[in-house]
């Protein structure tokens, strides 16, 4: 039955009376058996409700705003989720912004902590450059070497403009790589292997290219004497050198990112399938093909970085890859593309990349 806006609704509702009392039961199952032989069949309703004819009913309303209202209440942290997880405060933030801020956090800490290895594997790739007619140091004389000479504080020596440069690396890394798999999707919207490869590879170039002089300022901070603050470095380098010496050595940088990326995936998914099929979805198994492809990825990819190292320093003799690559095996064997190659592997190998440092 309808009115003028009112819907007039009739509902039976079965088990009204009380199952406790057969003989209520009884006497309500025979009055409804009269009541539909003398109606043709239509039954006596249960009840009566009343609600507004249409969708804009005021009572669903009141319940979604409550319902809204707890679950903000529920997503707030309360003060002693604070006190005892303080990273509980990403959850005021979007789902997205919150992953990335955490893996800054994570990244930043990751890069303090191996930071040493990081500064003595530096020192053991330039030491033939700074220190002429020498052939280079080993891992423990570097080691030895910086503590003698600045103490506990300069296994930290550089650091600052790595950590700083983390955020706009991945930030340009991420915001990039989106824009290239929608460049390289085909027709339908797919995307292949070979694009994602090529996606991931230009843009490690592009994040590569923006945040380059944080690099050379971390190496320059890290191998050269006398050189205090991050901000000295940059001046001294405007004033001597021009801006250009912000770039000294991208290029071996850009060629070596996208060899690493191929070669590193390639070994990964050869490996992971010629294993038997109970061993590939193992979590072991990745573990160990992953570290097995990033070590031969980087062992064929290694020396470029030493390129690129000796290249960003001051006064290097060396203007493109073709006169560094027969320079340094001139000067320091044919291994000396490769020093500082343990201390890498130690710092970089347990989370599979190295390029981006």
């Amino acid at each position: 039955m309808r009115g003028e806006g009112v819907l007039l609704s009739w509902r039976s509702i079965p088990g009204l009376c009380d199952d406790e009392s057969a003989e209520i039961h009884r006497w309500n199952r025979a009055r409804r058996r009269k009541t539909m032989v003398s109606r043709g069949g239509a039954t006596l309703f249960a009840s009566v409700s009343l609600a507004p004819d249409g969708n804009n009913n005021s009572d669903d309303k009141i319940q979604k705003g409550a319902e809204e209202e707890r679950d903000i209440q529920e997503a707030f942290p309360r003060a002693e989720q604070l006190i005892k997880h303080p990273l509980a405060l990403l959850a005021l933030f979007p789902k997205d912004l919150a992953l990335f801020s955490a893996g800054a956090i994570a990244g930043a800490l990751s890069k303090t902590l191996t930071a040493p290895l990081d500064r003595v594997k530096l020192l053991m790739q330039t030491h033939g450059l700074r220190a002429s007619g020498s052939k280079g140091i080993g891992l423990l004389e570097a080691i030895t070497l910086i503590h003698k000479e600045e103490g506990i504080k300069g296994y930290w020596k550089g650091n600052l403009p790595q950590v700083i440069r983390i955020i706009p690396y991945s930030a340009v890394q991420l915001f990039a790589y989106e824009i290239y798999k929608k460049i390289l999707r085909n027709e339908d919207g797919d995307l292949s292997v070979i694009g994602r490869l090529i996606a991931g590879a230009c843009a490690g170039m592009t994040s590569t290219l923006v945040t380059y002089p944080l690099d050379v300022l971390r190496l320059r901070l890290a191998v050269e004497p006398g050189c205090r603050t991050m901000s000295q470095v940059a001046f001294n380098m405007l004033r001597e050198e021009g801006i250009a010496s912000f770039y000294c050595g991208l290029g071996p940088s850009l060629i070596g990112i996208a060899p690493y990326i191929a070669v590193n995936f390639c070994i990964f998914d050869l490996m992971k399938k010629s294993l038997p099929e109970k061993y590939q979805k193992r979590p072991e198994t990745s573990l160990a093909t992953a570290l097995v492809s990033a070590t031969v990825a980087t062992l064929m990819c290694y020396p470029l970085d030493t390129v690129r190292r000796q290249m960003q320093m001051k006064g290097s003799p060396f203007n493109s890859v073709f006169d560094a690559l027969p320079g340094i095996v001139e000067r320091d064997g044919f291994l000396g593309l490769y020093r500082g190659f343990v201390p890498n592997a130690l710092k970089s190998l347990p989370s599979s990349s190295w390029w981006d440092d």
